[in-house]
């Protein structure tokens, strides 16, 4: 029998978590998935921070994507951002913007920035507006150690019809604007920890983040003077999903990553217990320290970025609830310290309930209570 050699096909830039940006399909809502009003924090969709700083109001939600939607945009699900308040003059220090941050030591090695071999990037995204117009990304190299510099990049694109879906793609070069920033050595990113790339999404800036189109710049720039304002209506919605940033002067399809993964990587910046948020009656133990406390460690089930700020989230004593011989015991605190990247204590007070040694339990008994974990940027 004789056998033929199939070569296998060449696939171009099928290196895996080549999407440095992590749930930019908006698959992952641990805290909320209704509409939230912010002014500056991580409420809804994880891993991107909702900026909202002006006279207007705005909020974010889940956008659970038709059949349609999806088979177009490769997406189950995307924020959508409204307008619920108006400011028709944005200040000059005044900013509404979607962030999301990169961290440093999950940049691949090969970047280069700070040296005179960097790689451009591109970024891939889709977007789907009320209002058409100019808006702008923008890219920051934040501060680091040492000599080293923040510069920021700008760059316009164009919504040209009202509520369609459009596929937008941007690439980033190091010396865009004919500069030297990124390729000199103060253009370089400590790989630690810390934030090596902040993505922004601006919707509407003052002209204190102004800056040219296309260039890399020392200053804190976030949009161009042409940037749409997105607070001028309540009518106006943004819709983004599939955002990917990958290394090199092309974009690739947006890569598709398993839901667990995804979740997992998520929870390296946050994580709530129980995990879902709506869900109810979890019982973890604790043993007695004195009359006063009882307490208990827990092991994360991922490793966070680094050691997390805990908080009881609900009603004490009716949401969360301490059981001690035989009963619940009326609590007068609670907390979540000691925390390392991998690990977070519970402490749960009453006034000489119980008893050194003594043996209970922590119950999460109603929808709503729970305990968050946060190693944020």
């Amino acid at each position: 029998m004789s056998q033929t050699k199939v070569e296998a096909p060449f696939v171009e830039n099928n290196a895996h978590f080549r999407n440095l940006i992590i749930n930019g399909d908006m698959e992952i809502w641990q805290r909320s998935t209704s509409a939230v009003t912010t002014t500056g924090d991580y409420v809804t969709v994880d891993r991107w921070k909702i900026s909202e700083d002006t006279d207007g109001t705005m909020s974010t939600e889940q956008s659970a994507l038709s059949v349609a939607d999806q088979a177009t945009t490769g997406c189950n699900f995307a924020l959508l951002a409204k307008c619920t308040g108006t400011d028709g003059t944005i200040g000059s220090g005044q900013s509404s913007e979607l962030i999301h941050h990169i961290e440093a030591q999950l940049l691949p090695p090969d970047l280069g920035y700070g040296t005179s071999s960097a790689k451009s990037l591109t970024l891939s995204f889709w977007v789907y507006a009320y209002a058409a117009g100019t808006y702008c990304i923008s890219l920051k190299k934040d501060d680091a150690a040492g000599d080293l510099t923040a510069y920021s990049y700008t760059k316009e694109y164009t919504v040209d019809a009202s509520n369609t879906w459009e596929y937008k793609t941007i690439t980033i070069s190091p010396t865009a604007g004919s500069t030297s920033l990124i390729t000199s050595a103060a253009g370089g990113i400590t790989r630690d920890n810390g934030v090596g790339l902040r993505l922004n999404f601006a919707l509407a800036m003052g002209s204190n983040y102004h800056q040219s189109d296309d260039t890399w710049m020392t200053n804190t720039a976030l949009s161009t003077s042409n940037q749409a304002n997105f607070l001028s209506s309540t009518s106006n919605t943004f819709y983004l999903t599939g955002v990917q940033l990958e290394v090199g002067d092309a974009a690739t399809a947006l890569e598709q990553i398993p839901h667990d993964v995804q979740l997992q990587r998520c929870q390296r910046y946050y994580q709530q217990i129980p995990h879902t948020a709506s869900a109810s009656w979890q019982a973890y133990p604790l043993w007695g320290v004195n009359a006063n406390v009882m307490s208990t460690r827990l092991q994360l089930p991922v490793v966070m970025r680094a050691a997390p700020t805990g908080a009881f989230v609900g009603t004490r004593n009716t949401h969360f609830k301490a059981y001690y011989d035989g009963g619940y015991q009326t609590l007068t605190n609670e907390a979540a310290t000691d925390t390392t990247d991998d690990a977070v204590r519970f402490d749960m007070y009453s006034s000489g309930a119980f008893a050194a040694n003594g043996a209970g339990g922590l119950y999460i008994v109603s929808t709503g209570g729970r305990i968050t974990l946060t190693a944020e940027f």
